[in-house]
Order: structure tokens, then sequence, then C-alpha cells
């Protein structure tokens, strides 16, 4: 459960790393950024799952999280989105392969020896930062943009033991019903479509994945995101939530696109609703 620092620094207040470590779920290193602000803790955690072609980097950056965490005394961490190196499978398309891991765990050739980032997340990457931080692991929250928000709506759909809040921006809501996700899953998956419902967000909801675990789920939508209609399709997990009574807010925002400039003008919201039922 060791992990190696490949940067270190003073932000707000508290302390942002970059580590790296090996993982056995995906026979890889793999690398994340971890903020902890001042103080003994334990800190409740929130979890960010990153888009297609991101890395560690993208949210660590670009975010604008880190003054909001060290005042509300939340860890965070975002983790890449994919196993990379030398003898990992990849594609050229920029929505299959390295940086696209979707985060579920593969079956199929070439992907199945090293992408397992469903196995890496809530098993690997979990025990590596309650060994190394001083975080509350029963504290911890998910959340995600695009790809990454499927991943924290599916994530904490089948593991409501590990997390206790969900949120997402832009998230892709029904991959079985999406280009994208259609597109991976045959790849990751196979092409039995049975086997892709148990990693759709609106399938497991309908299902009653969320029941009595979630008392609400925030998501962010820009009004002026090109993949809104053809990849998104926010109205889908609208319509799931209202089958089974789960309760959803469903923020639509008009003028805002799929990037970073979005996320970081919620990001203070989505960390507020996190620490609100993570200190609960």
């Amino acid at each position: 459960m060791s992990i190696e620092i490949l940067e270190e620094h003073r932000c707000f207040d508290g302390v942002l790393k970059v580590c790296r470590h090996a993982s056995q779920a995906t026979g890889t290193d793999m690398r994340f950024s971890a903020y902890v602000p001042d103080g003994d803790g334990p800190f409740p955690v929130v979890t960010w799952l990153s888009g297609l072609t991101c890395t560690e980097e993208n949210f660590t950056t670009k975010a604008g999280a880190y003054g909001t965490a060290s005042a509300l005394k939340l860890i965070v961490i975002a983790p890449d989105t994919s196993p990379r190196g030398e003898g990992v499978a990849n594609d050229e398309a920029y929505d299959l392969g390295q940086g696209a891991g979707f985060y579920i765990d593969a079956t199929e050739k070439p992907w199945a020896p090293h992408f397992k980032m469903q196995s890496y997340i809530t098993e690997d990457l979990h025990a590596v930062i309650a060994a190394n931080f001083p975080a509350d692991m029963s504290r911890h929250g998910i959340s995600g943009h695009s790809m990454g928000g499927h991943g924290a709506l599916t994530l904490a759909l089948k593991r409501p033991d590990l997390y206790r809040s969900v949120s997402a921006f832009a998230p892709i809501v029904s991959p079985t019903r999406c280009p994208w996700g259609e597109k991976a899953f045959t790849a990751y998956l196979g092409s039995d479509r049975e086997a892709w419902k148990a990693h759709d967000a609106c399938l497991l909801i309908e299902g009653g994945a969320a029941k009595g675990h979630f008392d609400e789920i925030l998501v962010d939508q820009g009004l002026g995101d090109n993949f809104l209609e053809k990849e998104l399709k926010p109205e889908l997990l609208e319509e799931a939530c209202g089958k089974v009574g789960q309760g959803l807010t469903l923020r639509r925002q008009p003028g805002h696109d799929h990037s970073y400039y979005f996320i970081q003008s919620f990001m203070a919201d989505h960390l507020t609703f996190h620490a609100d039922r993570l200190k609960r």
C-alpha cells in the first residue's frame, strides 16, 4: 500500500500531492492527486473521476476545488482515467483505450488484462488512501464529469457500502443508449447487451439500487454542451429517478459547455453538497 510522491505543493490551507503506486487490479503503476487540508483529521473524502482523454492532471489544475476543500476540511482524490504504459492495450480513437477506461472491469481481449478500473477505484485506490492519508473512509463521497460522471453514479449505486454521497457534472447517464457507451461496452464487455446493464446508472436506479442509500443525487448539466443530446441525455436520468421516487437535483445551466470552465463554476456547490452529507 505504499505510494511514491512525485510532486508536493502548498495550496490554500493544505497540501496537494501527486502520487504513484502499483495497482494489483490493473497490473500497472497508477497516478492520482490528493489534496489534504491542514489538521490532524481524519477527514471526509471526495473522490473525483475525470472524463475521456483526461489524466489526474485535468481536475487537479483546472477544477478550482482546493480553496473550498480547504474551508470544508475535505480530502479530495483525483485518479487517472485508465491504465497506461508499455504493454497496455490502446486504440487510436480518443474514446477507447488509454484515457477511456469507463470505470468498468473489461472482460474482452485485448482489454481484460489491464482495464479493471472499477476494481481499481473501489479496491486498490480505496485501500491506498486509507493507508496513506488522514482519511475517514466511512465518510466518502464520489463525483465526476462526463465518462467520470457515469463512473461516479454507477460505482456509488453498486457500492453504497463505500460511498455515502454522489454527484456528477454532465454525466453519461445511460451508456447502453449512446454512441460513447455502446462503443466502449462492445469493446470491453462484448456484444451481449445484458452484461452492459450492470453499468448503466439509469437502469441501476430503476432497479432500486439507490433506495435507502442516497437522499439526493446532484447533477449539473450545461445547456451549451455539444454532447448534450447525442451522448448525455439527462432526461433519461430524470425519468429513471421519477419512476422510483429517487431524489434528484438536476440543474440545467444556460450557456455552459462541456469544459472545465463549466466545472469550476459549480465545483464549490458540489463539494458543499458532499460535505453536508458526509458530516452528518
